[in-house]
């Protein structure tokens, strides 16, 4: 189930829940102590737009995978099952795992994880709070573009200063036989290895299908966006300044952070932004490279876009 972004679902505990627009969280279970979470690598059709649809690799029924969302401390253990035709492996980007845990088999004592099979990937939470990301450490340049990532956000118990708090995963696809120009409803295949992308998305959706990030006037709002795919997205947002808080889930301190309206989000970082919401309205935030923000080069907005909207 995805999230319905309403006010209530935001807040537990005094302070804000991450929330992942258009993607569900993954759940877990208290097993002796330890929160046990079960991850499955699987074949995934995924809706981008309205009936386009393209046949990717995915985690649980989803493209982007579920976000996991810890605390600093919690002992871990996620099941990872393998329902690819090939071997694959998880590995925890940015945190600080036990080298077995790490998930890169072709250097590291971390297993390859066969067709059929599972590993249990076991740890303890020892990053501060911040946002993090998982994938696939196996023919990374095939299962990586094929959809194998997620989110993996350390959550802070004890803050209180943030109100709306969202994760954004940006990705892009390039959907085999459609032709440029036009968007037609359709199941697609994807062609991994080229570097010509036609489809752009944030949270596995193009514009118009992504769905807005509401805020209420006077609340503070912090966006989280990650990136594993092969473009940099220059992420803009309009109406407002932000500062930037964090980077590759490590906290910025105050005397070092900048205001701006633009941040660049290469691959394999990960980028935390701050405002206040004082300028009521629809305001947009994208990727500022112009054919990031259509879908399949058409003159309609499309692509990594989506609206930040004052209810």
């Amino acid at each position: 189930m995805t999230h319905t972004l309403n006010y209530t679902a935001l807040k537990r505990g005094g302070y804000a829940l991450v929330v992942s627009p258009d993607l569900p969280d993954l759940s877990y279970v208290m097993l002796q102590g330890v929160k046990f979470f079960e991850l499955v690598a699987e074949p995934v059709t995924q809706e981008i737009l309205p009936g386009v649809f393209f046949k990717g690799w995915g985690y649980n029924g989803s493209i982007p995978g579920p976000t996991i969302r810890v605390c600093p401390g919690d002992w871990v253990t996620i099941r990872v099952h393998n329902r690819l035709p090939e071997a694959t492996s998880v590995h925890w980007h940015g945190l600080d795992v036990p080298n077995r845990m790490d998930g890169v088999p072709a250097v590291e004592p971390s297993p390859y994880i066969e067709q059929g099979q599972y590993f249990d990937y076991h740890f303890q939470i020892v990053n501060p709070p911040g946002t993090h990301m998982y994938h696939t450490h196996v023919d990374t340049a095939f299962q990586a573009l094929m959809g194998l990532g997620g989110g993996f956000i350390i959550e802070d118990p004890f803050e209180g200063s943030i109100q709306r708090d969202y994760f954004m995963m940006l990705s892009e696809f390039h959907l085999l036989g459609m032709a440029k120009g036009v968007v037609k409803a359709g199941h697609y295949e994807l062609d991994t290895m080229s570097d010509r992308f036609n489809f752009f998305t944030m949270n596995g959706r193009c514009f118009p299908h992504t769905s807005p990030l509401p805020v209420r006037f006077g609340e503070e709002m912090r966006i989280r966006f990650g990136n594993i795919g092969m473009n940099a997205h220059p992420m803009h947002f309009h109406g407002h300044q932000f500062w930037v808080t964090a980077a590759d889930g490590n906290t910025i301190p105050h005397y070092n952070r900048e205001l701006r309206n633009t941040i660049l989000v290469p691959s394999g970082v990960t980028v935390d932004i701050e405002f206040s919401a004082q300028n009521p309205g629809v305001w947009p935030l994208h990727c500022h490279m112009p054919h990031h923000t259509s879908n399949n080069m058409t003159k309609s907005t499309g692509g990594m876009f989506t609206v930040v909207k004052y209810v």
